[in-house]
Parts: C-alpha cells; sequence; structure tokens
C-alpha cells in the first residue's frame, strides 16, 4: 500500500469518529495498550499501525482495517 493510502486512511479513521471513543473502544479489547501506544503523530501512519500490531499479536494491515470497523 503506498504511502499516500495511511495518510487518506488516517484522516478518515479521525473524520468518521470521535478518536476519544476510538481509543476508548481500542482499550475495551486490548486494555494493556497504554496512551502512549495510542498516541498518535501525524505522518507516522505505516510505523503506528506496526507499533499497535506488534502489541496485539496483529499485521499492520489487519489493525488497520479492524480500527476502520471500530
Amino acid at each position: 500500500m503506498a504511502y499516500n493510502d495511511f495518510d487518506n486512511d488516517a484522516a478518515e479513521l479521525r473524520a468518521r469518529s470521535n478518536w476519544t471513543e476510538t481509543k476508548g473502544k481500542i482499550r475495551q479489547e486490548y486494555g494493556h495498550l497504554t496512551d502512549d501506544d495510542l498516541e498518535y503523530a501525524e505522518g507516522t501512519q505505516e510505523e503506528w499501525f506496526g507499533k499497535i500490531g506488534d502489541k496485539i499479536g496483529k499485521a499492520a494491515q489487519d489493525v488497520k482495517n479492524w480500527m476502520a470497523r471500530l
């Protein structure tokens, strides 16, 4: 997937839902994730999805797909 696709997908995630609410849903399912884990920095989507994936034992693409469905 191209880098710009991650930019667009992350923007879509933020636009479709309140990030605070989304973080709450993530923490309900994966309570061991910290606020630092869920801290998102603009332009680091690929690394961020990978970091979350490493923490929960899933591929970055799977994390992205799961978050898009929240």
